[in-house]
């Protein structure tokens, strides 16, 4: 399946298609995959069910990146991005970016690398907690 979401964010990233082809097909692939695990469990016994289960259900790979800006002037920014989103989006989207000069010079010091081993390495809980004067700036996944 990375095989094939690879394939759909090189199309994307190409120009073929566009963002919003991209997550359907995406969903597609996720559906796909949950009516495969579907199938299994119907051949497997229940202890290699359980087991199956928790390995297929992606554990962390179904929390959710939250982030949360808030000031005193109720400017508040709420996004909620699903870490598999996150995941798969974020080389391709680092990419992009770095070939559009208005957002070059934005994203040319973050460090991709680190942040996709922060997700392998299922990084979790508050990552950010910043509180200046007026404003507070929060990241969490949970």
């Amino acid at each position: 399946m990375k095989e094939e979401i690879g394939k759909v964010l090189s199309m994307v990233q190409e120009g073929k298609i566009d963002s919003e082809k991209a997550s359907e097909l995406i969903d597609a692939l996720n559906e796909k995959q949950t009516t495969h695990a579907t199938q299994t469990v119907q051949t497997l016994g229940k202890s290699d069910y359980s087991r199956k289960l928790s390995a297929a259900s992606g554990g962390y790979l179904d929390k959710t990146l939250k982030i949360r800006v808030t000031s005193q002037e109720n400017d508040n920014v709420n996004i909620n991005l699903p870490i598999k989103l996150v995941k798969a989006v974020l080389g391709v989207g680092h990419s992009i970016a770095s070939n559009i000069p208005q957002a070059a010079k934005y994203v040319k010091d973050i460090d991709i690398d680190l942040l996709i081993d922060a997700i392998e390495n299922e990084l979790d809980g508050q990552i950010i907690d910043v509180r200046s004067g007026e404003e507070t700036v929060s990241v969490v996944i949970e």
